[in-house]
């Protein structure tokens, strides 16, 4: 009698089996949010050599080392001018930006506005798990104001930035918000981003069980609950108004979505005289 023959993973065609096993944290919510993203591609039915992947420093960083694509792992902050330059190479490429909240809205905060008031055509998603988990829990730009970092043993003094609104203002033209547990939404969103022309935006909500939940006395299970029974869908919502607190409800949906030229399209037109 044979060895009984070990199923193929749906997804083992998008997934460098050879890095196994991953590094992230038990708890933590980058696997899904990756996973979701490997189903949309997988989705979209455009061939996988239009794809590419980038990501900076950081857990959610590492993602772009374990797909089955041409991928880059770049510098701290520097994700978004590196997929700017693979998209001004080659403009025919699918360009995926897949990072943290630490290394795209910290250091990589200039590039990540510049590149949405461009509407640079690249797709950007952001794993917001509220602090930089990887380099030792300090306190971060989108950490909640009065939660404990490794650096801000008393609490965060300053108030986190709402990421959609500062991507809406910086001039992208998709923006959307879920958690890593709304997966039938996230995949139809990172879909539509895909498939969009021009800057999209997408923040992930996820648990730092080890960093963020530690300190604040959160387990991820109860992250989850709040994901499941503290959010609120509200597709077309004005950005300015969302909410990120459990007490008043956690804002989810799509807030933008609409047409505008790209920057390739205006460098051509301005600068090449197409028309």
């Amino acid at each position: 009698m044979g060895a009984k023959k070990q199923p193929v993973h749906p997804l083992e065609d998008l997934i460098r089996v050879d890095r196994l096993p991953h590094i992230w944290c038990p708890g933590c919510g980058v696997g899904s949010v990756f996973s979701s993203c490997l189903e949309a591609i997988k989705a979209t039915g455009i061939d996988y050599r239009k794809f590419t992947m980038v990501s900076g420093i950081g857990c959610s960083g590492r993602g772009a080392g374990y797909i089955n694509l041409d991928s880059f792992h770049t510098t701290h902050g520097r994700a978004i001018p590196f997929a700017s330059g693979i998209k001004m190479a080659k403009p025919d490429l699918n360009v995926i930006v897949f990072s943290g909240d630490g290394d795209l809205f910290a250091i990589g905060g200039n590039h990540f506005i510049h590149a949405a008031r461009r509407n640079t055509d690249i797709t950007v998603i952001c794993i917001n798990n509220l602090i930089y988990g990887m380099t030792g829990g300090q306190v971060a730009a989108t950490t909640p104001n009065r939660a404990k970092t490794a650096t801000t043993p008393y609490g965060n003094p300053e108030t986190p930035f709402n990421l959609p609104l500062l991507a809406a203002a910086s001039g992208a033209t998709y923006v959307a918000r879920w958690t890593m547990i709304h997966v039938r939404d996230l995949i139809h969103s990172i879909m539509e981003a895909l498939n969009h022309h021009g800057f999209a935006f997408i923040e992930v909500l996820s648990p730092c069980p080890i960093n963020y939940g530690r300190r604040n006395k959160e387990p991820s299970t109860q992250t989850l609950k709040n994901f499941q029974d503290k959010t609120i869908i509200k597709n077309g919502a004005d950005p300015a108004t969302l909410s990120m607190s459990v007490a008043e409800g956690i804002t989810l949906g799509k807030f933008v979505h609409k047409e505008m030229p790209t920057q390739d399209e205006c460098y051509a037109k301005v600068c090449l005289g197409e028309k």
